[in-house]
């Protein structure tokens, strides 16, 4: 049928169809009528989807190809050069989905239209189709015939054939080659002189190994590898177009292989190169005139354009060309590197010129370099209204007020003071539960050294010579207060003196010698009181609030690769509390003091101290299941475990140390700190402190997410989550009760043979807008497992009910994606 046939009544799609499909058994009755219709209608559907119908008359729709690749000896490699050849066949068929051909169909509808819902349709979802007539087989054969030399398979043939089925057509290549050649010999240039010199001592790295199959394109990366080399010898001018490869091919399926420097490559590129001056301008603008002031010379450098913002020291901490070195790239790219991350520039830019005014020496010639730099303001001050939201559930309004000085002490150190302040509360369903209200008010500082600083140590390389990112120390302090309304008023004091450092783009460490929190605990309520008699435990960890803690953490973080399809992301900490501070009580005799509890503890100026050990992994993984880069459609997994054992001085982990689990960034069907610990939950006549006793020193929390595209600026969730938290010692008070109402002797204490069956699992969907600085995310997750029955118990004992845990689904409302 003709594409262009004109629409008429008398001539439908199903009316031709009927005449291409063998009549049906003649049967009377409505039923037979209904089936004969539904044949017809799927058939349509069908040979619409199939595309077939949409070819013009005298064409054939092409609907692909295959390669073979075929010889009388073995094949090395026969998938990966199966697939370079595929790689060059066009045009590329119309895209089908089990035979079908949907957009070929959207294609017709709009076919000679300029406007409607079938042109919009057509240029949506509409591909037109790609016939036989325009596979050009010659053409691709001779790309397959250049494509096999490439790969060291001289004299290949191929050979094409068109298979015709209706209205379709393919084309079946078949490549016949011989055996492969391989290299015999290796011949890098000879001579005395500086080039031919320094490209032989390239060699032990080469890529071209003796008996390896002829390759062009490991050709191609040894050159690029050479010319890194080299310019990282002082080969400024060098460029891998001046390497030239022999090969003689006449020996029996072997080739020798001979490196040469062009005759034509110029003077320049042939030498290396040493520096000379080296100016620092820190202060450039496009209407520059420092240049005309007088420079500050520092270590054979030119600073410019004075130290009234950053001393001449700071910069060329930071700089790694030096003066009479010879010029090396990689020197200069750590140069531009190491600048940036000081964080005061908006642009860094290098260049380099030939020192005219200086004469070769020895063969080498001289550059003049410029490092020019543009600063970002010194000083910034920045408010945000914000809305807060942390993992123990609170939200609310809040907002931050920041300062900022880029070159606190002239060296480029960056203090940052920040005045925060919120109010935050926890919605429950039962009102007497006490302090679900909070106010914060707090000032914290913090000094970032662009450099560390420590004591001379012969092992440490204090400057880090070989990574790209500047090294930091950091010294920081700060009080908040924090008043829980109906509960207690609280007032922290932390100080902290560490280093954060990289070596590689991918993996940061950061080590604090000192971390010292104080939590001193006041004003507090009649209720509050009552319940920190009734709960010994609480009443020890917010005692020992004191912890005197040293922490290391590393983190492996591929998300800054984007081009992986698969990107890892690894934390792992630890930290140390209290063990200093106990061995230095032990050796000096101190007496310790007597707890409410019975217990001892040793005490520094009046305080107790926390002791104990924790660490903390978390594991992710990011499956990107689309080839493009810049696809938001991927798999997220994360797996979070969690321990902190308190000892000697401490039977409790200190209150902000523990562990909650629940909430829009945890297991989302569960509220946060809903969960825990092991198959404890608040009965009724305790509710009103179940966000003090849903807290623990172990935990263990797995989560999985699909994340697809939808919208721009929207995407869609489909995630599963589970976990739970447990105690290290168990605790008689927060003990289950089975549905008897009999204690079942389960405290939260952590147990290997249960622990799995103790997880609390939840699934659910979302919604995320996506406006790259920020964002927005609904989850609606439905509890699929409780950690506990899900029955009414009764404990007569004690006259407690535990209420049943709602089945309804939960909503999140978060800012930001939750791993």
């Amino acid at each position: 049928m003709s594409q262009h046939q004109p629409f008429s009544p008398h001539h439908t799609e199903a009316a031709e169809l009927d005449r291409l499909v063998p009549p049906l058994p003649s049967r009377r009755g409505l039923g037979n009528r209904v089936r004969q219709g539904a044949a017809l209608l799927g058939l349509s559907v069908l040979a619409a989807c199939s595309g077939l119908k949409y070819i013009p008359e005298g064409s054939k729709l092409y609907t692909g190809s295959t390669v073979k690749v075929k010889s009388d000896n073995p094949i090395p490699r026969k998938a990966e050069i199966t697939t370079e050849l595929e790689s060059v066949i066009t045009p590329k068929p119309n895209a089908s989905i089990l035979g079908q051909r949907p957009k070929l169909y959207f294609w017709h509808l709009g076919e000679g239209k300029t406007k409607g819902l079938g042109h919009w349709l057509a240029n949506k979802y509409g591909e037109k189709p790609v016939l036989l007539s325009q596979v050009d087989t010659q053409k691709v054969k001779g790309l397959m015939v250049n494509r096999l030399y490439n790969n060291g398979y001289f004299k290949p043939t191929v050979h094409s054939k068109i298979q015709i089925k209706g209205n379709a057509a393919s084309v079946d290549y078949t490549a016949t080659v011989n055996k492969p050649y391989t290299i015999k010999e290796i011949h890098f240039p000879e001579g005395d002189s500086l080039l031919p010199s320094a490209i032989r001592a390239t060699q032990p790295a080469s890529l071209l190994k003796v008996g390896d199959a002829y390759n062009l394109q490991t050709f191609t990366n040894e050159r690029t590898r050479i010319d890194a080399a080299l310019k990282n010898n002082g080969y400024y001018y060098f460029a891998p177009d001046y390497i030239l490869f022999q090969v003689d091919s006449t020996l029996d399926n072997q080739v020798n292989v001979y490196l040469k420097v062009k005759e034509k490559t110029p003077q320049r590129a042939a030498k290396p190169y040493v520096m000379n001056r080296i100016r620092l301008n820190t202060d450039y603008s496009l209407n520059d005139t420092t240049l005309n002031d007088r420079p500050i010379r520092y270590k054979g450098y030119q600073y410019f354009p004075s130290e009234d913002v950053f001393t001449a020291k700071s910069i060329t901490n930071a700089t790694f060309l030096y003066p009479d070195s010879v010029y090396r790239r990689r020197r200069q790219d750590q140069t531009l590197s190491r600048l940036m991350s000081l964080g005061v520039f908006r642009f860094v830019d290098i260049g380099f010129r030939p020192a005219r005014a200086k004469a070769d020496s020895a063969g080498y010639g001289f550059l003049n370099s410029y490092v020019r730099m543009t600063q970002v303001a010194k000083k910034s001050l920045r408010a945000e209204v914000l809305l807060v939201s942390k993992e123990n559930g609170f939200v609310g309004p809040g907002f931050q007020v920041q300062f900022r000085n880029r070159s606190a002490l002239r060296g480029a150190e960056q203090l940052v003071v920040n005045v925060t302040g919120s109010f935050e509360n926890q919605t429950r369903s039962n009102s007497n539960t006490i302090g679900l209200t909070s106010y914060e008010l707090g000032v914290d500082a913090q000094l970032q050294i662009p450099r560390l600083i420590t004591p001379p140590l012969p092992f440490l390389d204090v400057r880090l010579t070989n990574s790209d990112f500047q090294p930091r120390t950091f010294i920081g302090g700060g009080i908040k207060r924090v008043e829980r309304r109906d509960a207690f008023q609280q007032d922290l004091f932390n100080l902290n003196y560490g280093y954060t450092w990289k070596t590689k783009l991918t993996n940061e460490q950061t080590l604090r010698p000192i971390d010292i929190q104080y939590l001193k605990l006041g004003n507090t309520s009649a209720a509050f009181d009552s319940l920190l008699e009734q709960r010994p435990f609480l009443a020890n960890s917010f005692r020992q609030q004191f912890i005197l803690a040293s922490s290391y953490r590393y983190t492996y973080n591929q998300q800054a690769l984007e081009q992986r399809r698969n990107q890892v992301y690894f934390s792992g900490g630890i930290e140390l509390a209290g063990n200093l501070a106990y061995l230095y009580s032990s050796l000096t005799g101190q007496k310790k003091t007597e707890l409410p509890t019975g217990d001892q503890a040793y005490a520094l100026a009046g305080q107790e101290f926390a002791q104990y050990t924790k660490v903390d992994l978390e594991f992710r993984n990011y499956f990107r299941t689309s080839a493009n880069p810049t696809s938001g459609n991927k798999i997220a997994t994360r797996v979070l475990i969690g321990a902190g054992v308190p000892y000697k001085n401490s039977s409790v982990l200190p209150y902000l140390k523990q562990y909650g689990i629940g909430g829009p960034n945890s297991v989302r069907a569960f509220p946060a700190r809903g969960i825990g610990p092991g198959t404890y939950r608040t009965p009724i006549s305790r509710e009103g402190s179940y966000f003090y006793d849903q807290v623990g020193d172990l935990r263990f929390e797995a989560n999985a997410e699909y994340r697809q595209d939808l919208f721009p600026y929207v995407k869609g969730a489909l995630f599963v989550d589970a976990g739970n938290i447990w105690l290290v010692n168990g605790d008689d008070s927060r003990q289950t009760a089975d549905t008897e109402g009999n204690p079942d002797g389960k405290n939260g204490q952590f147990a290997f043979n249960s622990f799995l069956k103790e997880l609390a699992v939840g699934a659910g969907a979302g919604i995320r807008v996506d406006v790259q600085f920020f964002v927005i995310r609904l989850d609606y997750a439905y509890p699929l497992r409780l950690p506990y029955s899900n029955k009414e118990v009764i404990r007569p004992s004690l006259n407690n009910t535990y209420r049943v845990q709602p089945t309804t689904g939960r909503l999140n409302i978060a800012i930001g994606y939750p791993f």
